[in-house]
């Protein structure tokens, strides 16, 4: 069984065992959280979202992501600005899809 969730603006294909990293949710290590915005539910879609349907995840833990070097330039003397970004990250385990 799969569904496809959104969290964070975002959509992900999800299954039971499967781990994502989404955008930082504010939740304590080791808790449960239960997402109720699901698109889809293997053959069953949702107008927006599957009546009744549910996925269950565990947070792992609190992360950052791969550090972006952001560069802007213009072409005269002196003026190039360099710049690092690291996007805070949850990681998330799927326990349970339902409908």
């Amino acid at each position: 069984m799969f569904a496809i969730i959104s969290v964070g603006g975002k959509q992900y294909k999800v299954s039971q065992d499967s781990v994502i990293y989404v955008e930082k949710i504010e939740q304590a290590d080791g808790s449960d959280i239960t997402i109720n915005e699901v698109l889809m539910v293997d053959e069953k879609i949702g107008q927006p979202y599957v009546e009744g349907a549910k996925v269950v995840c565990t947070v792992d833990k609190q992360i950052k992501g791969e550090k972006l070097d952001i560069i802007h330039h213009r072409p005269q003397k002196h003026h190039t600005k360099r710049m690092g970004h690291r996007q805070k990250l949850t990681k998330l385990t799927i326990k349970s899809i339902s409908l």
